[in-house]
């Protein structure tokens, strides 16, 4: 009977399985330049996650806007009798809201708002004092003109229709005093008070109508504004892209421990540690002295003993 002889074991080197190799050792991330980056870490995505909010209140600011949009811009008309709130107790939810009203315009008293652009053009906006049959004076926003010839003024104010008018509006909210200063006639805002005060009577100061129709027709009249926009714009995307920068900024770090962790365990596998020798192993290697006439030992070669003869005592 044949006798079998036993395999002596194959010695595992740095290639065995992962299972079988030595474990990571991830206490060098308690040094501290690695605390110092986790640190730096969670300051870094702290300061993503408060962008990132910013980002998603600027969104909801704007679904807010359309969701007023499409809630009030294209419903029906509302007489104002009845619903005179709209102008002198304006709330944001009724923005847009559509109202019918009848009176006449007080066309001497018309004012321009300057700075105002439309499509990229700079241009002006025309507000008229409209006196209804209730006794309440709402200001109108009649449309938009473009800079004309003549400095500082558009070159024609097309006029309001004479008489009694039946009008169709859009209920927009008044504008904060933006402390600059305008011409005679002009304003720098739509600011309600400011207007109250150039008219010398009063008018409602929350809410001013921005036109829609007028009955009957004039010839000719301002431009009509650029509608509002149902666009919320890139936020949401700007917000998960903070969120994910200040994720990522721990995967990053978390990577690099490990790459650090795996290095550190294949030259203890190799043997390449510093007690072992690591640094003399990749240690550069000297260029040959050149010893000096009469055969005497060269100062780098003095060097050179007394290092080995310190090495030899350790």
């Amino acid at each position: 009977m044949t006798q079998m002889t036993e395999r002596p074991p194959v010695s595992e080197g740095p290639d065995a399985p992962a299972a079988k190799r030595a474990r990571l050792d991830y206490r060098f991330v308690l040094s501290p330049q690695w605390l110092g980056g986790l640190a730096f870490c969670v300051i870094f995505s702290i300061a993503c996650a408060l962008l990132g909010q910013w980002q998603m209140d600027r969104r909801m600011e704007a679904v807010t806007e359309i969701n007023k949009v499409l809630e009030n811009y294209d419903e029906p008309a509302v007489p104002l009798a009845g619903n005179t709130d709209l102008f002198t107790a304006f709330q944001a939810p009724q923005e847009w809201t559509p109202v019918t009203m009848t009176g006449e315009y007080a066309e001497e008293d018309t004012r321009i708002v300057r700075n105002r652009p439309k499509a990229g053009k700079p241009g002006y906006e025309v507000l008229v004092p409209f006196r209804t049959d209730a006794g309440q004076t709402i200001v109108v926003n009649r449309g938009w003109l473009p800079i004309g010839n003549t400095a500082g003024r558009p070159d024609v104010v097309p006029a309001p229709p004479e008489g009694e008018v039946t009008i169709q509006v859009r209920t927009r909210p008044g504008e904060p005093d933006i402390g600059r200063d305008a011409p005679a006639g002009q304003l720098a805002s739509i600011d309600l008070v400011a207007f109250e005060e150039s008219v010398g009577y009063q008018v409602a100061d929350t809410a001013y109508g921005e036109m829609v129709e007028e009955d009957p027709a004039p010839q000719t009249r301002p431009q009509t504004l650029v509608p509002p926009t149902l666009d919320e714009g890139p936020h949401l995307s700007y917000s998960v892209q903070w969120f994910l920068f200040g994720l990522m900024s721990f995967f990053v770090w978390g990577y690099m421990a490990r790459q650090r962790a795996v290095n550190d365990r294949e030259d203890r596998e190799l043997g390449l540690t510093e007690e072992a020798g690591y640094l003399s192993a990749y240690r550069p290697p000297r260029p040959k002295p050149v010893r000096r006439r009469g055969g005497e030992p060269t100062d780098e070669e003095v060097e050179d003993a007394l290092l080995d003869a310190a090495e030899s005592r350790r």
